[in-house]
């Protein structure tokens, strides 16, 4: 791992990047902790041109984004417009949003949608990504909805973006789902999970948590990952302190 690979998913700061001058001080935050790169995500509204031009000043990448599911199925082409206009070549579609994994029928439509989508986005020179949660833990047929969404789809056209977090509390193990995936996660949520009693598992800083991020970072690297998005869907406390406890542990951890 390169220190320029660990991303931030805007996401996990999305409180405090509505406005154009939010996100340029934000910007600048990301930059202080020692972020070189950003995955674009519930942000306010801005133009393409000016967010590209406030990363440039900090000398940040825009490695990936998360754009409207319904977007991506419905108008495809308007997703090319866009990551052409930030110079990125990664979007993950997000969340299955109206998508019932409980009927057949859905769930095909889903996979052909990501498959004749993603198509378009890899004639630009583009990578449509999926981006897990929980549900696609799902069994259908005798395997679970992501085994599914990978094996009825085209290399080609759908990659994909696992978020550890969620593979680990669908009842997956992360570095299965890299290794099985191999060559085909360009990008990965590296999201922890703890279990603190009496509650139910939760997020927690990279690092921090209960997963064997060494064997994670081995998998993911031999499998030819790219970037290594830190995201944290809650935090305890001041998000930008998580993201800072998240990269100094990666950094200092993994970076040769």
């Amino acid at each position: 791992m390169k220190i320029e690979n660990i991303a931030i998913q805007l996401y996990t700061l999305r409180d405090f990047i509505r406005t154009p001058a939010d996100i340029a001080s934000t910007l600048k935050r990301v930059a202080q902790i020692g972020y070189r790169a950003v995955q674009v995500s519930g942000m306010g509204p801005i133009e393409e041109s000016e967010l590209v031009a406030i990363c440039q000043g900090e000398g940040l990448t825009i490695c990936a984004t998360h754009e409207s599911g319904e977007v991506i199925l419905k108008s495809p082409e308007k997703v090319v417009e866009r990551l052409s206009k930030l110079g990125c070549k990664y979007t993950a579609y997000p969340y299955p949003a109206g998508i019932d994994f409980a009927d057949e029928e859905s769930v095909r439509g889903l996979i052909s949608g990501l498959d004749k989508s993603g198509a378009v986005l890899a004639d630009a020179g583009q990578t449509l990504l999926y981006h897990n949660h929980a549900h696609e833990f799902i069994r259908s047929g005798g395997r679970t909805i992501l085994d599914r969404i990978y094996a009825e789809t085209s290399p080609r056209c759908l990659a994909a973006e696992p978020d550890t977090y969620w593979v680990q509390y669908g009842g997956g193990e992360p570095v299965t789902w890299i290794e099985k995936l191999s060559g085909r996660v360009p990008v990965l949520h590296c999201k922890d999970y703890v279990v603190e009693p009496p509650d139910k598992p939760r997020f927690a800083e990279v690092g921090y948590g209960n997963l064997n991020w060494p064997a994670i970072v081995a998998a993911a690297e031999k499998a030819g990952t790219e970037w290594f998005v830190v995201e944290q869907d809650t935090c305890p406390g001041d998000p930008f302190e998580s993201i800072k406890r998240s990269f100094d542990y990666l950094s200092t951890t993994f970076v040769s």
